[in-house]
């Protein structure tokens, strides 16, 4: 099962330095089982308990994970670039519907934001020892989910949405413990859960969300300690929770309150479907708004609220690090939220018209496609990499849907935010002939 490898030790401490060794040594490989713990114990001459420490100590660092009856392997080292890096360079010529970002005609000028903030910190520049939360942001982003219906507790300001879902899983979570995620899902997101030594377990999506069989079965048979769970404009299927979904997700979750609900309002600001938050029928949530796609990607803020003892301890390790996410940057937020600078409607609109049109264009051709919020359409192929070569080949990126999946099928992913109009039914046939299965040849 090791090789030549021989773990060693009498005591448990020891017995897990032996493995850390191998792991660090390569002598041990990144999904390799190791021995059962009774079958070790037996090897070492010491108590099945001890070997039971030092795998436990083990789990805590992140070094192995253990899978019911599957046993215990080491982890997979965590591929920081892995999901990234699967993406095709858009050559001279080409269209390019890969990248998710959105349309920079669609975001606001931060010229007078900027000025108005540098002018006030002329008068009043920011110094250590502040809130770290800036008032004024803090008190409309506690507004805006009121209007929602998000349940109240506190708010926090993170770099982005994916550093504070980070924050969050590093707060309550220990290495080992085992996260559901969605399938298809965000790369970054499902690069990030092993990173930090935790163990994802795939829950299926449809155009409505999570499956909540899916999530069940994550939580009872896979347990999962968190769930994440996108409300609208899940990238990269479009998916949006509707209010049906909504109530048999909190059912779901209610049965289990020990379960941390992280929530991903990835569609704030960019989309017309309501938000039904989930928020509040755990011990411990968090839902996240990122600003990211109305106000423009360098933007990197994003407000959270949820239970005071997981924000309490999110804030109170962001004391230790960064300190807190710069206040100037939140107040320019602040500005361009008071002054109505997006107008979600429209910009819902806008985006709205070209991914309907996709998919409508789609269907007329028999091709399947997802796509009910956002920026992004999500389709279905019987052979990734094909349809990816035969679209660079017909003049259009397009993101392959290996950087987004787990144990979904292969798809494709198109990102809406460029395309005219124009463009929609050239695209769609050039995906319903890089869909097809490639005709048969004959070599007689």
């Amino acid at each position: 099962m090791l090789g030549e490898y021989r773990i060693e030790g009498r005591r448990a401490s020891d017995i897990a330095a032996s493995v850390e060794r191998g792991v660090g040594a390569g002598a041990l490989q990144p999904g390799q089982p190791l021995p059962p713990m009774r079958e070790l114990a037996t090897t070492l001459g010491v108590n099945p308990n001890t070997v039971a420490a030092a795998y436990r100590t083990l789990r805590e660092r992140g070094v192995i994970e253990t899978d019911g009856r599957r046993g215990s392997r080491v982890r997979p080292r965590p591929a920081t670039t892995a999901r990234g890096s699967i993406r095709v360079e858009a050559p001279a010529g080409a269209r390019d519907v890969s990248s998710g970002s959105p349309d920079p005609a669609l975001l606001p000028s931060l010229g007078e934001a900027f000025a108005e903030v540098a002018r006030r910190y002329a008068e009043r520049p920011g110094v250590y020892g502040e809130a770290p939360v800036d008032e004024e942001f803090g008190r409309l982003a506690r507004a805006a989910f009121d209007a929602d219906g998000v349940a109240a507790g506190p708010v926090g300001v993170a770099s982005g949405s994916l550093d504070a879902i980070e924050r969050v899983l590093a707060a309550r979570l220990r290495p080992g413990d085992a996260v559901a995620v969605e399938d298809p899902g965000w790369g970054s997101l499902l690069d990030l859960v092993p990173a930090l030594g935790l163990r994802p377990v795939p829950v299926a999506v449809d155009d409505d969300g999570p499956l909540p069989e899916a999530v069940e079965r994550a939580v009872r048979q896979g347990g999962a300690r968190a769930v994440i769970v996108t409300d609208r404009a899940q990238n990269p299927t479009g998916a949006c929770v509707t209010e049906e979904r909504a109530r048999e997700l909190r059912r779901v979750l209610g049965a289990h309150p020990g379960v941390l609900l992280v929530e991903d309002d990835h569609g704030h600001g960019i989309v017309a479907q309501p938000l039904h938050p989930l928020a509040g029928v755990t011990d411990h949530w968090v839902l996240v708004r990122s600003v990211a796609k109305a106000y423009g990607p360098d933007l990197r803020i994003a407000a959270f609220t949820g239970d005071a003892e997981t924000v309490d301890r999110v804030l109170g390790r962001q004391r230790l690090g960064p300190g807190w996410v710069s206040r100037l940057l939140q107040q320019a937020v602040a500005h361009l939220w008071a002054a109505g600078a997006v107008d979600p409607a429209v910009v819902a609109r806008a985006y709205g018209k070209r991914r309907d049109g996709l998919v409508r264009a789609l269907a007329r051709r028999g091709v399947e496609a997802h796509g009910r919020s956002g920026m992004n359409v999500w389709v279905p192929v019987p052979d990734e990499t094909g349809a990816v070569a035969r679209l660079l080949a017909a003049g259009w990126a397009v993101a392959p849907g290996a950087r987004f999946r787990m144990d979904a099928g292969p798809a494709v992913r198109l990102t809406v935010s460029g395309l005219a109009a124009a463009e929609v039914e050239a695209l769609a046939d050039a995906v319903a002939g890089a869909v097809r299965p490639a005709p048969a040849r004959s070599y007689g």
